[in-house]
């Protein structure tokens, strides 16, 4: 192990938090210009917010219901990022980056299915006790 930082890492402070920030808009514009999925759940993000404010009954079903359409934006963006690296490690098909491909998407059904499970239930209940 060595005993030099890498001269990629920042030293820290306002300015590492500065950097971070560009680097977060930099991902966040990017995802928006070249990942349609994630353009699709972000319009689904934003037609599903307001209606979060509609069908919570109190603050935490609120959370609860915007968080997991975050969830699903989140790792959206963290399989778009396997997915980048993927290619530029090579656009050749090979087993190993075609099963990271497939583990990132697996993760995104999952957030799907998981934000799908809670507003269903949510809907239903407000249904029911209607």
């Amino acid at each position: 192990m060595s005993d030099h930082p890498s001269p990629f890492k920042s030293k820290g402070g306002i300015s590492r938090i500065a950097a971070a920030i560009g680097y977060s808009y930099k991902g966040l514009k990017a995802a928006v210009r070249y990942e349609a999925a994630f353009r699709q759940e972000l319009v689904l993000a934003v037609v599903l917010a307001p209606c979060a404010f509609w069908l919570g009954r109190n603050p935490g079903e609120v959370i609860l219901l915007i968080g997991v359409v975050l969830m699903v934006l989140i790792v959206e963006l963290l399989n778009s990022a396997i997915e980048a690296l993927a290619d530029a490690v090579s656009l050749e098909s090979h087993p190993l980056l075609g099963r990271a491909k497939d583990l990132g998407s697996a993760a995104v059904f999952v957030a799907f299915t998981t934000a799908f499970l809670v507003w269903a239930s949510l809907i239903v209940i407000r249904i029911v006790h209607s």
